[in-house]
């Protein structure tokens, strides 16, 4: 009998427990993240933020770009007047200026007239002027997400940051003076910060999404300045778009956005341009990056005088060498691949090395592909020296070691802390503008941003970001719009001969053409830290403004 209750009992309990397997409920595995398709981060060493040029910009973007945790912080977004101040310059010609400078902050608004976002901006207009008749040109650096503190206080403010004659880092504190190369005296200027850098922000993190990518910057800027003209009664006035770096692709791309929502420009210029990256991109799939900058290596070596004794005679003949070299024997070469002959490979490296200054072994290890970072490291590796990217005037031993892999660019290095402090106290003590947040630089110095990938919208059809078509459609519904591009020989972050590529591929006939105009200077993609150049630019651009004037 006790064997059979204790049996009994024994089946109850098994039964109990199979009941409650059954019933209870099943553990959900941890939900990953939906697979998305990968978007490089566009890192950022300078303030232009172009290292992202060397990142993957073609990669189709993905539907967030920041890490799920990041909190949504907002801001507040009440309006408020902007700050007035009066001032006074004289200029390169001995012509005093009198004039306004208006700093604040404009609201970006959607379609029911909510605030989405206030961009900062300091906008400078000649005293004794008729508004309707005066030019004004929007000003803007790039990164992507980089504040315009480098074209505003060093080639466009009636003041500016106080460098050595040839770009080279002073010795701290740093100073301010009178800038007489302002182009003030030919056309107001309005100097833009992009959302989430300087003093711009938007709502809250979540909002600022929709524009720290390609088509949501473009859209922010043009709406900037459609706000702006309506505010200032100009849609009357002569418009131009000044854009630097990535900044360029901003330009191109808001000139073939506004036109159709009836706003031409007058004139765009794109100084140290970018606006098609397959054109600069290096990778193992696209060999256009190696082929166009090139030229500007050859340049680079030449001012270290790393070329044999030939072709340090003469930069211009040299570079035309280079060119010739880099869009046939080379570009031959490239294409050929793995079919290269042995023979065929040993006459590319020896040309490479003749132009590039580099060791043969170090070509032949790169497979005839030196890209950038393998350039500025490797020049002067003898004397165990790094040349900058966005500067090749620029050297400086690497920060960690003389072999250390990580991106350093020296130009880069010596001209963020001048500028930034030297702004940080001009805005406040001059222009009276004193808030208590702070001046991002770069959108990833914000701590509310957390893992920014931007946005590059698919680029072209085929991965490619490019705002070339942008421009093109611009030029083609605005016949009367001219074209300036400003070129550094020394800038490897925005190749020259990249440039000429992309204006020569954008299938115009020759009547558009004779609308595209260039410059260069030997300088870097900063090309205004040179003394020099920054005269030279002063020249340019106010020729430009005033020759495109309606007649």
């Amino acid at each position: 009998m006790r064997t059979f209750r204790l049996l009994t009992v024994l089946l109850l309990l098994v039964s109990f427990a199979t009941a409650q397997q059954k019933d209870a409920p099943k553990k959900v595995p941890d939900k990953k993240p939906a697979a998305t398709q990968k978007t490089e981060e566009a890192t950022q060493p300078h303030p232009e933020d172009t290292r992202a040029v060397e990142s993957q910009a073609n990669a189709p973007a993905s539907p967030s770009v920041l890490a799920p945790a990041t909190p949504n912080t907002k801001f507040d977004m009440k309006e408020v007047a902007p700050i007035v101040t009066h001032h006074s310059i004289k200029a390169a010609s001995g012509k005093t200026l009198q004039y306004t400078a208006t700093t604040g902050r404009m609201p970006i608004k959607d379609a029911v007239g909510n605030i989405e976002a206030e961009m900062f901006y300091v906008a400078y207009t000649l005293d004794g002027q008729e508004p309707g008749r005066r030019p004004v040109s929007f000003a803007f650096n790039g990164g992507p997400g980089s504040a315009s503190i480098w074209l505003h206080m060093g080639a466009l403010g009636p003041r500016k940051v106080v460098l050595q004659p040839d770009g080279w880092m002073p010795q701290a504190p740093y100073r301010l003076a009178d800038n007489p190369y302002t182009p003030l005296d030919q056309t107001d200027i309005v100097v833009i910060d992009a959302i989430g850098t300087g003093y711009s922000r938007p709502l809250d993190t979540d909002t600022g999404k929709k524009f720290w990518g390609l088509k949501g910057d473009i859209e922010a800027f043009g709406e900037f300045i459609r706000m702006y003209i309506s505010r200032n009664e100009r849609w009357s006035s002569p418009l131009y778009l000044l854009g630097e770096s990535y900044g360029t692709t901003r330009a191109a791309g808001i000139a073939g956005y506004l036109v159709d929502k009836g706003v031409a420009f007058n004139g765009v210029t794109l100084l140290s341009t970018i606006i098609d990256f397959q054109s600069v991109l290096t990778s193992r799939r696209n060999d256009e990056g190696f082929v166009y900058t090139l030229p500007t290596c050859t340049a680079i070596a030449f001012y270290h005088k790393k070329l044999p004794a030939d072709l340090q005679q003469d930069l211009a003949k040299t570079r035309a060498e280079a060119e010739a070299f880099a869009s046939g024997e080379y570009t031959a070469a490239l294409a050929k691949g793995d079919t290269l002959s042995a023979a065929e490979r040993t006459a590319i490296i020896e040309k490479l090395a003749r132009y590039t200054g580099l060791k043969k072994e170090y070509i032949d290890q790169s497979n005839l592909r030196v890209d950038v970072e393998g350039f500025t490291s490797n020049l002067l590796i003898d004397q165990k020296l790094r040349v900058g990217r966005l500067d090749g005037r620029y050297t400086a031993p690497g920060p960690v070691s003389t072999l250390d892999q990580g991106f350093f660019d020296p130009s880069s290095a010596a001209t963020t802390p001048p500028f930034t402090s030297v702004f940080n106290d001009y805005v406040r003590r001059e222009l009276g503008y004193k808030v208590d947040m702070p001046y991002y630089v770069s959108v990833r110095e914000a701590p509310y941003v957390t893992g920014l990938k931007w946005n590059w919208d698919a680029g072209d059809e085929m991965g490619f970001a490019d705002t070339a078509s942008a421009l093109r459609s611009a030029l083609v519904k605005n016949p009367y719009m001219k074209v300036l591009v400003m070129e550094g020989f020394y800038d490897l972050a925005t190749p020259y001969y990249a440039v000429h590529y992309t204006m020569d591929h954008l299938d115009l006939t020759p009547q558009y053409h004779k609308n595209i105009s260039y410059v260069d200077y030997e300088s870097g993609h900063m090309l205004y830290i040179h003394t020099p150049s920054l005269e030279k630019m002063h020249k340019d651009y106010t020729n430009f403004v005033t020759v495109n004037l309606p007649q």
